[in-house]
């Protein structure tokens, strides 16, 4: 019974998260690349993963490591 209970909590949340993904708004856009060296590129290269990602492609997100004190 739990077995069939987790797999089909497995099913829906599959299901319900598949098809979304979210993507970065032109205010989130312009918050993150006020910091960078050069603006432009730095919208044109957001926009363009933005778009990337909403046709359904993978795109490439850098991770970077936390630096705690």
């Amino acid at each position: 019974m739990k077995l069939a209970l987790n797999l089909s909590l497995l099913i829906f949340a599959l299901f319900t998260f598949s098809e979304n993904s979210f993507a970065l708004t032109d205010y989130a856009i312009k918050m993150i690349c006020k910091k960078e060296k050069r603006i432009s590129t730095c919208r044109k290269n957001l926009v363009e993963k933005r778009t990337n990602l909403k046709k359904g492609y993978q795109i490439k997100i850098p991770v970077i490591p936390y630096q705690g004190n």
